[in-house]
């Protein structure tokens, strides 16, 4: 596990793939839904994603993606016509000059929405690291009509999503966040690692160390160089956020998240969520409004 995993989980779509269809200039398609997120991947021809003045061009073996929840459009010109509705593509209903797959995102939680909050407002990556490959896949369960179709259609998008978002981190005009620079350190890398996959566990700094093979003195610097913040500090925060996400489910007590997240009594994981929330848990989890998109 590692913070990229952690914060790709709470994204996922559903019912969230159409196909644009017999698109021949001009066309103008809006996106007015109001999602967090937005995937727009050309299988064929190209167009222009245009939102609130922006323009940026996206081809056939690249992926786009756009951060809501502002409107956008998929043109083929940067300065579009009249805007129509994007229409949804049944089965064998791939045919066109251009013929668009769009995934749209819902974003479920604090831990979530950490992801979104590093994105620009819209970026375009080339497929360069292997993910092309699913495209065929994808335009061939387009066409079938095999029970099952939407789902697997949706998760396909998903694992493009993934690689359209990690390939954009590895892109040097990319804001990479300080964890993703972390991972591939020799000693800041294994406790990030560390203390994503087992939040848990009562780390302390000795033990956070040791996952590096170095002295206490050693980590504590290298992490917080690469981190900005302490690693004790990171890890609270971490863990909030955890905590955060579970007691907007409302599924648990708050003893029971206290335990999920590495407190053995809830008295003292109360101090640190107020302390970093400015709220109480049972505050948090009274006005939190579970996340739909």
């Amino acid at each position: 596990m590692d913070p990229y995993d952690d914060l790709l989980r709470g994204v996922r779509g559903e019912g969230s793939v159409f196909g644009a269809t017999a698109l021949s200039p001009p066309f103008a398609l809006g996106f007015t839904s109001g999602h967090s997120m937005t995937l727009c991947a050309p299988l064929r021809g190209e167009g222009w994603l245009v939102r609130a003045g922006e323009a940026r061009r996206v081809r056939a073996g690249e992926s786009a993606v756009v951060r809501g929840p502002e409107p956008f459009v998929f043109a083929d010109t940067p300065t579009p016509g009249a805007v129509t509705d994007l229409p949804s593509a049944g089965p064998g209903e791939v045919t066109g000059d251009t013929v668009l797959l769009a995934g749209t995102y819902r974003v479920n939680g604090e831990v979530a929405r950490r992801l979104v909050r590093l994105l620009p407002p819209m970026l375009v990556v080339p497929d360069e690291h292997g993910c092309g490959g699913m495209r065929d896949y994808l335009e061939a369960q387009l066409l079938s009509g095999c029970p099952g179709r939407q789902v697997v259609l949706d998760r396909l998008l998903d694992w493009l999503l993934v690689c359209t978002l990690r390939d954009w981190f590895d892109r040097p005009e990319a804001a990479r966040p300080a964890w993703y620079v972390a991972l591939g350190d020799d000693v800041a890398g294994p406790a990030l690692r560390a203390i994503h996959d087992d939040p848990s566990r009562p780390w302390t700094l000795a033990s956070l160390a040791a996952t590096a093979n170095v002295s206490r003195t050693t980590f504590a610097r290298r992490f917080t160089e690469i981190m900005g913040e302490p690693p004790l500090t990171y890890l609270t925060e971490w863990r909030m956020a955890l905590a955060a996400d579970m007691l907007a489910e409302r599924a648990s007590t708050v003893a029971a998240v206290a335990r999920r997240v590495g407190y053995s009594d809830a008295f003292g994981f109360s101090a640190a969520f107020k302390r970093t929330r400015g709220m109480s848990p049972s505050a948090y989890r009274a006005s939190a409004v579970p996340a739909s998109h």
